[in-house]
């Protein structure tokens, strides 16, 4: 079972609602502006909003449902379009089954169980189906918060790492220290994954399966998961084998390409 809190009511509400096993998911994308830097017009909340449905598109299959997506924008020239999913695919968001109508009910084949929206706008009717408000992000002007050089140039996939590191309610300010230490924690568990995928396979712990799912399933708190790979790291309790299938079960929803590194790391010792 996969529950929402509707932002309008405060209430966990299961989505879809049983026994349909079919989640119709519409992603509201903001009005695409003129005044980013690439001149695309797509700005961080326009990749955290998609980011979210595919966070929630992820977990309801993790949970056996199928889904389908609509992503709904103004004015969607074809050369944002093509921008657009570009920048998705980049960043691991699959991409939706339609990109466009303001009506999305005839794609979706019928009034959509969840609308993502971003917090500060109004996408106008949303009648029927819960509501995910997303948070706004912030950025930072680069000669203000200079990353550290050393970092090299940054993971794509630390974006999506950052921006999964908070709730999805909450505002997150995009900084180049923040960028350079989710691109360090990807590649610290990148090599983690790789090493401990030489060892003997062993089933995920039942109490983690337990904890992530729940996360999971009731409000998409992926924060919560990130921590609890993060605690899986550090305990010499589970053994590699489990701490391998632990991430790489749930890098089906995280999407950060975790074991990336396995089979490429270098050999050790003579």
């Amino acid at each position: 079972m996969l529950r929402i809190a509707d932002t309008r009511t405060g209430h966990l509400v299961e989505i879809p609602a049983a026994p349909r096993r079919l989640l119709r998911s519409c992603v509201h994308l903001p009005a695409l502006g003129a005044g980013t830097d690439d001149g695309t017009g797509i700005g961080p909340l326009h990749l955290r909003v998609p980011l979210i449905g595919d966070v929630l598109a992820r977990t309801a299959e993790l949970n056996g449902l199928q889904v389908v997506t609509v992503l709904t924008t103004p004015e969607l020239t074809p050369d944002r379009a093509r921008a657009l999913d570009r920048v998705m695919a980049v960043l691991g968001i699959h991409p939706p089954t339609v990109i466009g109508p303001h009506r999305p009910e005839a794609a979706l084949g019928g009034p959509a169980d969840v609308h993502v929206t971003a917090g500060d706008t109004d996408p106008g009717d949303l009648a029927g189906g819960a509501r995910i408000e997303v948070g706004r992000v912030d950025t930072t002007a680069p000669e203000q918060d200079a990353a550290d050089p050393a970092d090299g140039a940054p993971d794509p996939l630390a974006v999506r790492l950052l921006l999964l590191g908070s709730r999805y309610g909450t505002p997150v300010t995009v900084t180049g220290a923040a960028l350079a230490g989710a691109g360090r924690t990807l590649r610290d568990w990148r090599r983690s994954v790789a090493d401990w995928a030489r060892e003997p396979s062993r089933p995920v712990p039942a109490d983690l399966l337990r904890r992530s799912h729940t996360a999971l399933a009731e409000d998409l708190d992926v924060a919560a998961v990130l921590a609890l790979l993060a605690e899986v790291a550090g305990r010499s309790d589970v053994p590699a084998g489990a701490k391998f299938e632990t991430f790489a079960h749930l890098d089906r929803v995280l999407g950060l390409d975790l074991a990336r590194d396995v089979g490429h790391q270098r050999p050790t010792g003579p």
